[in-house]
């Protein structure tokens, strides 16, 4: 892949190109990368870390500094990130993670940048409760005890919109293609290559790429992994749809409902346990070849989802999306293939034995998101709670009789009700840990009130003659 465009040339800079230097490097030593960085030209390298909403910030050091930087001795203000520390508190420290350690493919080939995900810590390299990254890491860690190993793989849907003379978004969809079409329909389908040439060249390993049902929607799929690999790779996912668009002239977004009228953007999470290599989710001689063990799970993340949802869409407009009729779940069930539940078994067996969450949008905080579902299908496990028979009907064509005779429960209707959920779930809490629980729950609370108190076009409309 050596010397290949990369993006296309915009008004703001040059041609960008990509070489093979954006691939996953051999070893995680210390030394080893400092040495890599020298080799390649390395003069700047990327701290990432990760706010209570999800957004990526980073600290950026010179190679005077690399040492430092990988010993975690770079330090920041705490306090200007949101959900982090009070002013008087501010000092924070960047812990690296050296696996995650990768050289942007573009740039200058004398100049070229690095990036690590980090661990945000307090000073002396005590545990900070409100890294998102930490709070996976301990859901993980947890798992682990119990003998298990998640999996799990997003898909990230995203809109592309064209942009007005000053940069700005002006709401208008790139193209007007539908669900697997081709150009002339699909216009972004050079924009979408390039993202995925720009995401293996980061170490992400790509499966497929294709329009989506509404107008200027795409989704690209990459593989599932470790869980918070997982959570990291949806970053720098993020990262490149954003910059290719931009260098194309696009505004993406990763709003759930940014159209009123037309499908909503998604990021169903597939998710499996592993121990020893094997599938724990999947049983030959079981009913359906589902083993209890992923019953008990499917129970787990069915009891606590209500207050999943404030995680795992947790924006005003999330639930603009959770509406009949835009194929998105609002029943709290499973089935088998049947893509109207809230989850969905796949009809693959052995080792991709999964559930395919559907509830979870692209406006989350991956680790969050990741670290709810896994504790919520944990507690299902130990207290081998009973998910119920699937249900094979398609819940999108049941009348709220037919609803209410069989007991079908349904998510929460808007933010503000699923906070309330969250506050009072204790399996939560543990998940999230205290500082960013409390956070979250204040923020969005804030954040549900001022959207109450708004006064909206739709209601300027409706009844400014009364």
């Amino acid at each position: 892949m050596s010397d290949a465009v990369f993006a296309a040339p915009s008004e703001h800079s040059s041609q960008v190109r990509y070489d093979d230097y954006g691939s996953t490097v051999a070893s995680a030593d210390r030394d080893a990368l400092l040495k890599l960085c020298e080799e390649r030209n390395v003069r700047f390298l990327r701290l990432v870390f990760i706010d209570l909403n999800g957004f990526p910030k980073n600290v950026e050091v010179p190679a005077s500094k690399f040492g430092d930087a990988f010993d975690a001795k770079i330090m920041f203000d705490g306090s200007s990130i949101a959900g982090y520390v009070r002013i008087e508190e501010s000092d924070m420290l960047l812990r690296p993670d050296l696996d995650t350690f990768r050289i942007f493919p573009w740039g200058n080939p004398e100049a070229r940048v690095a990036q690590m995900y980090c661990e945000v810590r307090r000073p002396y390299n005590k545990p900070f409760g409100g890294c998102p990254r930490a709070a996976l890491k301990r859901v993980v860690a947890r798992a682990e005890s119990m003998g298990f190993k998640m999996y799990a793989g997003v898909e990230a849907e995203f809109f592309l919109f064209n942009k007005n003379e000053d940069g700005s978004c002006n709401m208008v969809t790139h193209d007007n293609g539908a669900y697997f079409d081709l150009t002339p329909s699909d216009l972004a389908e050079r924009a979408r290559r390039e993202m995925v040439t720009g995401m293996e060249a980061m170490g992400i390993d790509i499966e497929a790429a294709h329009h989506e049902v509404a107008e200027g929607q795409h989704e690209i799929d990459y593989k599932y992994g470790e869980a918070l690999r997982t959570a990291d790779d949806l970053i720098t996912f993020k990262f490149v749809v954003k910059n290719i668009a931009l260098a194309h002239g696009l505004h993406a977004t990763f709003m759930p409902k940014p159209i009123f009228g037309a499908n909503g953007s998604g990021m169903h999470t597939h998710q499996s346990l592993f121990r020893d290599g094997r599938n724990v989710f999947h049983d030959p001689d079981a009913d359906y070849e589902l083993a209890d063990v992923m019953l008990h799970y499917i129970g787990g993340l069915k009891k606590h989802a209500r207050a999943i949802a404030a995680v795992s869409n947790p924006i005003v407009n999330s639930y603009k999306r959770l509406v009949p009729g835009y194929e998105a779940p609002i029943s709290i069930a499973w089935s088998q293939r049947n893509r109207s539940p809230m989850i969905r078994i796949p009809d693959q067996r052995g080792l991709g034995t999964r559930a395919e969450f559907r509830m979870p949008d692209p406006a989350c905080n991956g680790y969050l998101a990741l670290a709810c579902q896994l504790a919520a299908g944990l507690d299902g496990i130990e207290n081998q709670i009973d998910p119920g028979p699937p249900l094979d009907t398609n819940v999108w064509q049941l009348s709220d009789e037919e609803r209410e005779r069989i007991g079908l429960e349904v998510l929460p209707a808007n933010l503000g009700e699923a906070v309330a959920e969250l506050e009072a779930n204790e399996v939560m809490k543990d998940a999230l840990g205290d500082h960013i629980f409390e956070q979250f729950v204040s923020r969005k609370k804030a954040e549900w009130s001022d959207y109450v108190a708004s006064v909206s076009e739709w209601e300027i409309d409706q009844y400014i003659d009364y």
